[in-house]
């Protein structure tokens, strides 16, 4: 079995986030979401529109997802990496190179965001 892993935010779910899953998914054979918890969220600047607790009952309800952790710092992907058995570690490639350390631990793929869509973008509409 192939397991993927991906992290985000997920805030104000929209279909780039639901593209970005689909894609993540279509890699193996198990889908890992790590989910920002509010206080890394804070530690990132980031405001979130939805506290933890809403953006992870959004994901356990996508059919892609097999399994949501919570991710509390930049450092802990390596061991989510090993104590999960991830093959393939998936982002966004608005990230690219950026995770490139973890090849040393599994392979990683940045996947094309959908494009003129964003949580970002959404805010400001708002």
């Amino acid at each position: 079995m192939k397991k993927v892993l991906t992290y985000g935010t997920f805030d104000l779910f929209h279909y780039g986030h639901m593209q970005l899953l689909n894609r993540a998914k279509q890699l193996g054979d198990h889908l890992t979401v790590g989910l920002s918890s509010d206080r890394f969220n804070q530690e990132k600047g980031k405001t979130t529109v939805h506290p933890y607790a809403l953006r992870y009952e959004f994901l356990s309800q996508i059919k892609y997802i097999d399994a949501i952790l919570c991710e509390e710092s930049w450092e802990q992907k390596i061991d989510d990496i090993q104590k999960n058995a991830i093959d393939i570690f998936v982002m966004g490639d608005d990230w690219q190179g950026k995770f490139d350390f973890l090849q040393a631990y599994c392979q990683v793929i940045y996947l094309p965001r959908t494009p003129d869509v964003s949580s970002t973008q959404l805010k400001n509409l708002l």
